[in-house]
């Protein structure tokens, strides 16, 4: 994505379904919108609207990687104070992440709820614009405000989301705090994501969910099947696959379930007072991620007999004749991880994601 001078966010009419043969392949093209504007709709007298908004709204498409436009980052709950007191809130539930120094986009996405130096939560933020600091405030829905403000981002996009994906639940945000150097690894979510960035800047690189040369179509089952990433790796060719946003507040990204993607952000644009870069995911399920889910199921079980399913999308007719059979299938095997779980010698997750089956 490239900026003007004015700093004014550029955002795709609409990325392409497949990777663009050039090595500039998914940059958005520009429609100019001002950082910080009121919404569309709003007025500029009245108590502040805050929106996620796409440029082209009838353009929008949930199955396309898109830029977006939000005034987010202005609300006052996602304000570095207010995220500090979130995440004393969060401790007791052991949903402030933290990851290992060092780390690069290509490292295993795993992080721990101790931080690596010991360090208490409010020593976290007193030291957040440290180089390198990093802390992911998890499921923040747990916290009723929180889960009021993320359902209201969905609102806003809601009527363009429900037109091809009805249905929506399980809302969940995940924020991530970081001063740079810092980067969050390549990984693949089951849910769609409407990504926001907050305060800073940050490079967010985004694959399209279909691309298989980047995330095989086994790995994509055994995360959502086996809720395993050891197939999910990044290589440098991959880069110049993705659709590249340099993000600033203001930002935002939408991006299907599956999509592979991972961020960073380095120091050449901090300063002092100004060295945190602050951006949110805000996750949900419909009745078509769900309905994938469920195709997913059948496929691991057909490709592990040695056939080469179609991917979920590719077939409608093999896709309505896969679901309610990947439905059964989920919830026997939710059912077995149940009633073996006392027997396991290493604790696995007590249950199954929502909307994997």
């Amino acid at each position: 994505m490239n900026e003007s001078t004015s700093g004014a966010f550029r955002a795709p009419d609409a990325l392409p379904a497949t990777p663009h043969p050039s090595s500039q392949r998914g940059r958005a093209r520009a429609v100019e919108e001002g950082h910080g504007a009121v919404a569309p709709g709003s007025t500029p007298h009245a108590e502040q609207a805050y929106r996620v908004w796409a440029g082209d709204p009838a353009r929008f498409s949930t199955h396309e990687i898109t830029g977006l436009h939000h005034n987010f980052h202005e609300h006052p709950l996602f304000q570095v104070a207010e995220l500090a007191r979130l995440a004393k809130e969060l401790v007791p539930f052991k949903q402030c992440r933290f990851v290992r120094p060092g780390i690069s986009q290509a490292s295993s996405f795993t992080h721990d709820s101790q931080h690596p130096d010991g360090r208490s939560i409010d020593e976290v933020f007193g030291r957040i614009e440290e180089e390198g600091s990093w802390v992911a405030l998890y499921n923040i829905e747990v916290i009723p405000r929180y889960a009021e403000l993320l359902a209201s981002i969905i609102d806003t996009m809601r009527p363009h989301i429900e037109r091809e994906q009805p249905g929506i639940f399980n809302i969940n945000g995940f924020a991530f705090i970081s001063a740079p150097p810092s980067v969050t690894p390549f990984h693949i979510d089951r849910e769609n994501n409407i990504w926001l960035q907050l305060h800073g800047r940050k490079t967010m690189n985004v694959w399209n969910p279909t691309d298989r040369v980047v995330v095989g179509a086994d790995a994509v089952e055994d995360f959502i099947v086996g809720h395993s990433l050891r197939k999910v790796r990044f290589k440098e060719e991959f880069r110049a696959r993705s659709h590249q946003f340099e993000t600033r507040p203001g930002d935002a990204v939408y991006f299907p379930s599956t999509s592979p993607h991972m961020t960073s952000s380095e120091r050449s644009w901090t300063k002092p007072g100004d060295g945190v870069s602050i951006s949110i995911g805000v996750t949900f399920y419909t009745s078509v991620t769900r309905k994938m889910a469920r195709v997913h199921q059948v496929n691991r079980l057909l490709r592990k007999a040695g056939m080469s399913p179609g991917f979920p999308g590719e077939s409608p007719i093999a896709d309505s004749l896969k679901e309610p059979v990947g439905a059964v299938v989920g919830m026997a095997r939710a059912s077995l991880s149940r009633a073996i779980a006392p027997l396991r010698r290493i604790k696995l997750a007590a249950k199954a994601p929502p909307g994997s089956f």
